[in-house]
């Protein structure tokens, strides 16, 4: 499963905001050209909103995630997800609800992380309540130890997994590196992915390592910065580069 990064522009309300319009084109665009390249599903994340919130972003953000994800869910034909930055899993919830989006990502979910937003807490009581209360059908996947950012603990990334699975109840969890871009250590993967049956990775995947992270276990890829044109995050979508990442990935998998 390879998950394509729809990295969304700054939102009306935040710092550099863009006209939705713009906003709505480049996200439509950037996903159109995810589906082409041959990715599984889509992440729609306001990448753009930096400095982001801790865990409770404002209305309008809301309402400019809801329908820049429902303008995407009616360009494409995979599944679509939901990532508000940078731990405000309730409103990705909303978003779901809102529009039918498949999937959450929460970076804290059952550990304490300190960030340049400060501490964030974990919120697998919340999502599962939330989740229950509003009869989603909307898939979870849960950070362990995750990028920009430092646990306030120091149990072992797989005590961490399997915690997020069998306490959180997550569906999936997700290992990254240390920053956006930066590949996680392969040893981590593979020790995730002996504790638990789904483990994505969330950072930092090329076609020069793709088939490392499938052979250590991993079960799917969430790929932004190298689908972007020349590599950097802010870039358009480049369908060449995501044919040629899901190539490699397919080679490996023997599809």
């Amino acid at each position: 499963m390879i998950i394509g990064v729809v990295h969304l522009p700054p939102l009306p309300g935040s710092p550099r905001a863009r006209d939705i319009e713009e906003v709505v084109e480049r996200a439509v665009r950037d996903a159109s050209r995810l589906e082409e390249g041959g990715v599984d599903a889509v992440l729609v994340e306001n990448y753009g909103d930096a400095p982001y919130y801790p865990d409770d972003v404002p209305k309008v953000t809301v309402a400019c995630m809801t329908r820049a994800v429902a303008e995407v869910i009616e360009s494409v034909s995979v599944p679509v997800g939901v990532n508000v930055l940078r731990n405000d899993a309730l409103a990705a919830l909303s978003v779901c609800a809102a529009t039918g989006a498949s999937f959450i990502r929460v970076n804290a979910y059952v550990e304490a992380v300190a960030t340049d937003q400060g501490i964030l807490r974990p919120v697998a009581h919340e999502v599962q309540r939330e989740r229950e209360r509003l009869g989603l059908d909307v898939e979870v996947y849960a950070d362990v130890k995750v990028k920009h950012g430092r646990p306030l603990d120091d149990r072992p990334i797989e005590d961490v997994a399997r915690d997020a699975v069998e306490r959180g109840l997550a569906d999936a969890v997700i290992v990254t590196g240390s920053a956006t871009g930066a590949a996680p250590d392969p040893e981590e993967v593979e020790r995730v992915a002996r504790v638990v049956d789904r483990v994505l990775v969330g950072s930092g995947v090329t076609p020069d390592n793709v088939g490392e992270f499938l052979k250590r276990g991993a079960s799917g890829l969430i790929v932004g910065t190298y689908f972007k044109r020349d590599g950097v995050t802010e870039n358009p979508v480049d369908v060449d580069r995501v044919r040629e990442l899901v190539s490699a990935a397919s080679r490996v998998e023997g599809r």
